[in-house]
């Protein structure tokens, strides 16, 4: 009985872990969307990492931590990442 109790305890705690979202961002609506993306530029994410909307089409702002070059899809988001590159950095 209590086998069993520990194991749910465990499937539990692991599933609830798994099943983290993506952080929810919202932008700032006074953010200017006539800025233009950025062109020929080279990062290395596909996604931006905040908001993981994809950067490729999108691309307004870079950061460089470690001697890459991220992209984002707004300053907001280049801001977010800056205040703790480490959590969202590529390995």
């Amino acid at each position: 009985m209590k086998s069993t109790i520990i194991w749910a305890a465990i499937l539990s705690v692991s599933l609830i872990s798994c099943t983290k979202e993506a952080p929810k961002v919202k932008h700032k609506e006074s953010m200017s969307t006539s800025q233009e993306n950025l062109k020929n530029v080279k990062v290395v994410n596909a996604q931006d990492p905040i908001c993981h909307m994809e950067t490729a089409q999108y691309l307004k702002d870079t950061a460089t931590y470690k001697n890459k070059v991220y992209g984002f899809c707004s300053p907001y988001c280049k801001k977010e990442f800056k205040k703790a590159p480490e959590k969202y950095a590529q390995k």
